[in-house]
């Protein structure tokens, strides 16, 4: 689970490289989601406007987009029980949220798919982004960070991001039943396995928390 995440120093270089690239710079937003709330790549594509709550600062999560190998784009429930959930907006993630509904252009019509429509992104017919869009988006953004700095990144996909979020939360020292239900997993056991990477050093800085909180009372 975890050796698909990458460093906390990585994510901040990859965030940073964004950021600052002329080209790359209008997918700051998504790549700052993605590594800040986990979610599913599918779950991402499948946000509409109305599934994000700026007024309560919340993300509904009750569906997935997916296009089949027909090219036909479906909305399908989340990939488990546990998948249909509400994020709460980090002041961050929230502002990324805001800019990107700000920027939306509007389509000259909405496309709708099994009932849902007002996606966030579409390409130039006006249909949804996919995952795929955004995996050929995060290679070429990985391959021209590559092409620049001496020291490579390994490579970044939408669901790496949602593995170094995962990581970086139990890092955080997260209570893993609060990380269960932010990730959407059915079984405590894939989130368990996060924190099966901490060492000793997780284990001193934890020890160490624990005494000052303790001294704080």
């Amino acid at each position: 689970m975890t050796r698909e995440a990458i460093s906390r120093e990585q994510m901040r270089k990859f965030l940073k490289f964004i950021h600052d690239d002329n080209v790359y710079c209008k997918y700051y937003e998504v790549v700052y989601i993605l590594f800040h709330t986990g979610m599913r790549i599918s779950e991402f594509c499948g946000l509409t406007l109305k599934d994000v709550d700026l007024e309560k600062r919340i993300i509904n999560i009750d569906h997935q987009l997916l296009r089949t190998s027909e090219m036909k784009y479906v909305i399908e429930a989340t990939k488990t029980n546990a998948g249909t959930r509400k994020l709460p907006m980090t002041d961050d993630v929230f502002q990324c949220f805001l800019a990107i509904i700000e920027d939306r252009e509007k389509p000259r019509f909405e496309k709708m798919v099994d009932g849902h429509t007002g996606f966030l992104f579409t390409d130039k017919d006006g249909m949804p982004l996919v995952a795929m869009h955004w995996e050929h988006r995060f290679n070429h953004m990985v391959k021209r960070y590559n092409d620049i700095y001496r020291v490579q990144i390994p490579n970044i996909t939408p669901h790496v991001c949602r593995h170094t979020y995962c990581s970086n939360m139990a890092k955080s020292g997260m209570n893993p039943k609060t990380l269960q239900y932010l990730m959407g997993h059915s079984d405590i056991g894939v989130t368990l396995n996060t924190y099966t990477h901490l060492g000793l050093e997780d284990a001193a800085d934890e020890l160490k928390r624990m005494e000052e909180l303790a001294d704080a009372r």
